[in-house]
């Protein structure tokens, strides 16, 4: 039976983080849509700076927060890259209980719970990656254009992997809305578009988008394995059947072409791959604590 008793009162009780991350998700879902000009720009240019502060010292936190274990990582490049390849299997969240768990032992209704908060916090890794590569150097930006490639299905509709989670939320009749989102699930969405977003934070990007890279194919194998369990046909789970296979060749593309070069050409830039990786694992690791408490497992 699944533990929460209901949307309102499972939420979590922190008002500042829910108010926070509600409205930041807001924001982000303004700046990032294509829009027409209204008379009313320079209102919303000045509403938005407020909504940069606000965004700006939530993602200085997270960079305070992880400075200490990013500053431990080598500058030298194949040093770097063993690091970052490291946090697959030491890295925040890593091995976490809550997958095994959904591939062994979840109801259905508990699995549409979680699957509705991950809709939720989906940021569209497309989307994210087409911000992040603007005015990279060759090398990288084109490691960064064909992994865009590919998850725009190269040139299929059917193939895009955006669309294909929507399917799957469709065809199971989920319904994800910020405020029935646990605030972590949204604050890892925040974090990402703002990291994408703004070019003072390109190489946390990097960082951030390649561990999401490298350490999802077990995680996407473990739900896609609850979901056949479950019943799910096989063509509704294919996002996640996809992604423990395909996400394996993209890490070792995105460590290899986009890591080890940018770190080559400017050591200085390894710190910051670093924090934008940790700052990523740590909110994974607090939606992966927030569900299992939800959920009773």
């Amino acid at each position: 039976m699944l533990a929460v008793k209901s949307k309102e009162t499972g939420r979590d009780r922190d008002s500042a983080g829910d108010e926070l991350h509600r409205l930041l998700s807001s924001f982000n879902r303004k700046r990032l849509s294509p829009g027409l000009p209204t008379p009313s720009w320079r209102r919303d240019i000045d509403e938005m700076a407020a909504l940069l502060w606000l965004e700006g010292e939530f993602l200085e936190a997270q960079r305070q927060a992880v400075r200490e274990s990013a500053s431990a990582a080598p500058v030298d490049p194949a040093g770097f890259t063993a690091w970052f390849e490291s946090l697959k299997i030491n890295g925040p969240g890593q091995g976490d209980p809550l997958f095994p768990w959904l591939a062994e032992k979840c109801s259905m209704e508990e699995m549409k719970w979680f699957l509705t908060q991950e809709v939720a916090g989906e940021a569209g890794f497309e989307d994210l990656t087409a911000l992040t590569q603007v005015k990279l150097p060759t090398r990288a930006k084109l490691e960064l254009a064909r992994n865009y490639w590919d998850e725009m299905g190269r040139g299929n509709a059917r193939g895009m992997h955006g669309p294909l989670l929507a399917m799957l939320a469709n065809r199971l009749g989920l319904e994800p809305r910020d405020e029935t989102t646990v605030w972590e699930s949204l604050a890892l969405a925040n974090t990402m578009a703002g990291l994408a977003a703004n070019r003072r934070y390109a190489y946390h990007a990097i960082g951030a988008l390649g561990v999401i890279e490298m350490t999802a194919p077990e995680r996407a194998a473990a739900t896609a394995a609850g979901l056949k369990r479950l019943g799910v046909p096989v063509d509704d789970r294919h996002y996640f059947d996809l992604h423990s296979v395909l996400d394996v060749k993209h890490s070792l593309a995105w460590n290899a072409e986009a890591i080890f070069p940018l770190v080559s050409a400017n050591p200085n830039v390894a710190y910051a791959i670093a924090e934008g990786a940790l700052i990523r694992l740590h909110c994974g690791a607090r939606c992966f604590v927030r569900y299992r408490r939800e959920l009773g497992c």
